[in-house]
């Protein structure tokens, strides 16, 4: 799979991703941003964020196609307050929602997706890429309980 990085400027990497797949014709159908780092305190990186998904869109009629912040499990009062920031910023299709592996499991996840109101699309449980799963409730409300 090619990879395209870069230290400029984010929506100049989205740029020249979504150009090189479509310069290699038809084999290439998905381009991947990662935008680590967006901070949902910071009003900086939230009008990067916003300027990858405008130039998104004018390279691609109709992207981004997907859109899933990477929110890690909270707790407490701050539950919500990243989902809503990023969801504030850009359109999103659903939550990614990562460091599930500790011991609080998951009553945040539930007040999470309420204060967005897109449903969590995948689970982190750890740090490596088969850690990453689909999300399906009934499986997840089991383990809640140990069952």
């Amino acid at each position: 799979m090619p990879c395209i990085t870069g230290t400029k400027d984010p929506a100049a990497v989205a740029f020249d991703a979504i150009a090189a797949a479509r310069a290699r014709g038809g084999g290439i159908d998905t381009v991947l941003v990662d935008t680590a780092g967006r901070l949902h305190t910071e009003e900086r990186l939230l009008e990067e964020l916003k300027k990858v998904v405008r130039v998104a869109a004018r390279q691609q009629p109709g992207a981004p196609h997907e859109s899933f912040p990477g929110a890690r499990r909270h707790g407490g009062t701050e539950r919500g307050a990243p989902g809503r920031a990023f969801a504030a910023a850009v359109p999103l299709t659903g939550l990614i929602v990562t460091k599930l592996d500790g011991t609080a499991k998951g009553g945040s996840v539930v007040a999470l997706e309420r204060a967005v109101q897109v449903p969590i699309r995948f689970l982190g449980t750890g740090e490596g890429l088969g850690d990453l799963e689909v999300f399906a409730a009934e499986r997840f409300a089991r383990r809640l309980i140990g069952g």
